[in-house]
């Protein structure tokens, strides 16, 4: 039997109720806890809004798009908000014929979604890519 890929997740802080989680490796049924723990233990940590950079993250399975659709609704509940940044040709495809990105935001780089993030209160950046939910 082949071993699981490891599935590396790395967090910064950038206010103390937001967190940039850096995910780098193949997010499937073998590695997608990883991911979930990491989520979970930000918002049980008060971090209502996360920012997903998924450049390195080649491929994803609907065990990975479970994790960030569980997310977007745990974070909900406590009027917080998922943003996805980088996604690959091959993993913003799965997010597309899904429909999450109507639930959340989808930019071109970690950049542009943390500047977005923390000017709320402006319009959306320029650089988002696709559809911006309303809500």
């Amino acid at each position: 039997m082949n071993e699981p890929a490891d599935l590396g997740v790395e967090v910064a802080v950038i206010s103390s109720d937001a967190a940039i989680i850096t995910v780098c490796g193949e997010l499937d049924a073998d590695t997608d806890l990883v991911l979930q723990h990491q989520l979970a233990g930000q918002v049980v940590h008060g971090r209502r809004h996360l920012v997903l950079d998924l450049a390195d993250v080649p491929f994803m399975d609907s065990s990975g798009l479970r994790v960030i659709v569980r997310t977007v609704n745990e974070v909900r509940n406590v009027n917080g908000s998922v943003s996805l940044a980088a996604p690959s040709p091959v993993v913003r495809r799965v997010l597309d014929l899904t429909g999450v990105g109507m639930s959340c935001r989808i930019f071109d780089t970690a950049d542009a979604a943390c500047e977005a993030l923390l000017g709320r209160q402006g319009e959306v950046s320029e650089s988002t890519v696709g559809d911006t939910a309303d809500r």
